[in-house]
């Protein structure tokens, strides 16, 4: 039976899983679980992943969730599938679940919170929280600099001073993909500084091209439309000053 992937092209993990299933040539089924619309929280996908989250895969009866587990498995299952994403060898193996690791206590911690309660929430009919997206962009930015002094460190292209992709590079790219939602200003502050990082996911895009930027059209979209509500709202409040009466000062 075919791979069945649940995912929603939106969420950061999901678009990691369809990359990799484009870019190792498996052969899959993708079945959109839109999250605004709450199909992840429905029970009959609880029966795919009873915490109701994304990405999920159904191989035959086997059934898996969290994305990192995925891609560990996928690689390991699927023939054909480059050794560099997941090596044989238990020392590489070791290093790229560290990196997964401290992927889910750090960056993810601080760029999917700053991301939601600064742009997406209002999208999914939420408020959005600065206290949470104050504390989430130190996170974000502590993580970015660990990613810039300590991960990339060394002359390799990607992360452990390797010079293919690992199934790390492509998670982590994944999540700071999403900050292309963002205000321009907003992300250039905090991507700006870290030239190892932007060039880090420019080899990643290069790497899985063309694949990448198809599965970040979403994102892309989703960009352009925020950047036109952001004019538009600009546009009504300085039409909003224009209109306002002068006081007279005599």
């Amino acid at each position: 039976m075919k791979l069945k992937v649940y995912a929603d092209r939106m969420s950061q993990p999901c678009r990691a899983v369809i990359i990799f299933c484009k870019v190792n040539g498996i052969d899959y089924e993708e079945i959109k679980v839109h999250i605004s619309k709450g199909q992840h929280l429905t029970p009959e996908f609880a029966e795919i992943n009873p915490m109701k989250q994304l990405p999920a895969i159904a191989d035959g009866r086997f059934k898996l969730f969290e994305s990192h587990a995925i891609l560990i498995y996928l690689a390991c299952a699927f023939p054909g599938v480059a050794d560099h994403w997941y090596p044989a060898d238990v020392f590489k193996r070791s290093k790229i679940h560290s990196v997964l690791d401290w992927h889910h206590s750090n960056l993810r911690h601080g760029a999917a919170p700053y991301v939601f309660n600064t742009t997406i929430a209002p999208i999914l009919g939420r408020p959005l929280n600065p206290q949470v997206a104050a504390e989430a962009e130190i996170i974000l930015s502590s993580s970015l600099s660990k990613l810039e002094s300590f991960w990339l460190k060394g002359n390799g292209r990607f992360l452990l001073g390797g010079n293919q992709p690992s199934i790390a590079d492509l998670s982590l790219v994944c999540e700071l993909m999403q900050l292309e939602v963002l205000d321009e200003k907003d992300r250039t502050r905090l991507l700006g500084p870290h030239k190892k990082v932007q060039q880090w996911i420019e080899n990643t895009r290069n790497a899985t091209s063309p694949h990448f930027d198809e599965v970040h059209r979403v994102i892309m979209l989703a960009k352009e439309r925020q950047q036109h509500q952001r004019l538009k709202a600009a546009k009504n409040e300085g039409g909003s000053n224009m209109k306002r009466p002068l006081v007279s000062r005599m």
